[in-house]
């Protein structure tokens, strides 16, 4: 029989091993992710729909329907070094998995709001190191830690927060007040002028703006700063300027009482002045962030 080039060609050899075809491993891999995706979505929905609404009712925790995007932006973001993270599925990530869901269970059943909602956090982290391995997870660190500023705090933390802050602004209030010529009386929360009473409540501890400007400051920092420590520092700033702008909107209001009208001082005036401080407030937010650079410049990258 003449040699036959085409023949060969088509002929195999059985004892090399036949390639899988990717078609079909891909999938079978998204298959395994969708499926994931519609167990999450059942186990989650009932928090995830609390979670909205809480967002939309409390006004201190309005910021939260950025936080998904902004979380979203960073994971696109990094798109091009997750690609060349390298892929290592691992076991040890369903440790994590069987302990999100307990936790899960035990937030549902034991109407804690909080922990079901981290319980997500949690079980992502768990997910990601399972199926990706754990260098992908300290690639997202920061996105799925961001996600914690999007749910509210448990109500005894709330409350442990707020009452400080609350007794702090009278107090500083008080102090400030009979320098410009109003005579206060300090009893807790409640600063007595001679015209009524002024009390501070809890919506005007500064918690809210305190966590929104908070939220805004780590969006801020991310944008506009590369290094983690300047991040942090401008994090950490917004704590003080919200308390600063919270007592100078009381001061305010204290000074409308006294010297214009209790009603619109309570009523407009008060509304207006929480939208103004905090204007303010991303002033002097932006004012630190130019004072850093003065005192410390960014040094340029060699090329």
């Amino acid at each position: 029989m003449p040699y036959t080039p085409g023949l060969v060609a088509k002929e195999a050899d059985p004892s090399l091993p036949q390639a899988k075809p990717r078609s079909a491993s891909s999938r079978l891999d998204w298959l395994s992710y969708v499926t994931i995706a519609i167990l999450l979505v059942v186990l989650y929905y009932r928090v995830a729909v609390k979670l909205v609404y809480d967002w939309y009712t409390i006004p201190d925790y309005s910021h939260g329907f950025l936080v998904p995007f902004f979380a979203a932006f960073l994971i696109w973001d990094k798109r091009k070094v997750l690609k060349a993270t390298p892929i290592k599925q691992t076991w040890s990530g369903i440790a994590l998995v069987v302990f999100s869901i307990m936790v899960l269970i035990l937030g549902v059943y034991g109407v804690e709001l909080f922990t079901a909602r981290i319980s997500f956090i949690l079980l992502m982290t768990g997910l990601i190191a399972t199926f990706f391995g754990w260098a992908m997870v300290r690639e997202l660190r920061f996105p799925l830690l961001v996600l914690v500023l999007a749910i509210p705090f448990p109500a005894i933390l709330f409350n442990r927060i707020t009452f400080p802050l609350q007794l702090f602004a009278s107090r500083i209030a008080s102090q400030i007040l009979p320098l410009l010529g109003v005579p206060v009386l300090l009893e807790g929360n409640v600063i007595e002028l001679p015209v009524m009473k002024l009390e501070v409540a809890e919506a005007c501890s500064g918690i809210r703006s305190l966590m929104s400007l908070f939220t805004l400051a780590v969006f801020y920092g991310y944008f506009l700063e590369r290094t983690t420590s300047r991040r942090v520092i401008l994090a950490l700033a917004s704590i003080p300027i919200a308390i600063t702008a919270n007592v100078a909107r009381i001061v305010g209001t204290g000074l409308c009482v006294q010297y214009w009208d209790p009603d619109k001082a309570l009523g407009f005036f008060h509304e207006f002045s929480g939208w103004v401080m905090f204007v303010v407030s991303l002033a002097c937010l932006y004012l630190v962030h130019r004072a850093m650079r003065l005192i410390s410049p960014v040094k340029a990258k060699l090329s």
